[in-house]
């Protein structure tokens, strides 16, 4: 199965003229900000070789989120650690995608949302679409822009804190990963709340 564009036609059939596609990636990995994309394709300009951004390269994923960049309106927005833990991931990773859409540069109408659940505080008409990134090129752009976007913040931060492997692993608990909590300890970009970090905080208390 290949991500088509009947999700958006059906929406614009329903006379709405900008459908956003919104996902967002990050929400099992043990530190750093969960992240959101909304995209708005245009119809005559689609990539070719749109798909689930687990299911591409690195390089596809690469260069399919440069010609997104040129024939899309495209919006990033995180959440960070402190509102993960003060919301919940799930309530967070809505924030993002609600954040996402407010940042496009021309405010889309609608938006199908990657999952089963529409954010509560979202202003626009909205569907969810289940596996939405295998389904919808505008989730499937959506969910490159956001994997590009949030593995650029992990980059970054393992720069600042080296020894986690999350220039590899991008906070998720690998093996690396959770020996370096062990021996290095926690940082502040580590989601207190998640189990393996919670337990490592007061495994002494």
């Amino acid at each position: 199965m290949k991500p088509d564009f009947e999700f958006e036609r059906a929406a614009h059939a329903r006379g709405f003229l900008r459908v956003a596609g919104v996902d967002e990636v990050g929400r099992g990995p043990l530190a750093g900000p969960v992240t959101a994309a909304a995209v708005v394709l245009d119809p005559d300009r689609i990539p070719e070789g749109l798909n689930d951004s687990k299911k591409l390269t690195k390089r596809a994923r690469e260069r399919l989120y440069e010609q997104i960049l040129q024939v899309a309106d495209v919006s990033i927005a995180h959440a960070s650690v402190e509102e993960i833990e003060e919301l919940n991931i799930l309530r967070a990773s809505h924030l993002a995608m609600v954040r996402a859409l407010e940042g496009l540069k021309t405010p889309a109408d609608y938006a199908l949302i990657d999952g089963n659940m529409i954010p509560r505080d979202l202003t626009v008409a909205a569907e969810t679409v289940i596996k939405g990134d295998a389904r919808s090129q505008s989730i499937s752009a959506a969910s490159i822009a956001a994997k590009i976007c949030r593995d650029c913040v992990m980059l970054s931060l393992a720069q600042q804190h080296p020894g986690y492997g999350w220039e590899t692993n991008m906070g998720y608990g690998s093996k690396k990963h959770m020996e370096a909590l062990q021996e290095i300890g926690v940082t502040p970009h580590h989601r207190r709340l998640f189990k393996p970090v919670h337990n490592m905080l007061y495994q002494d208390k």
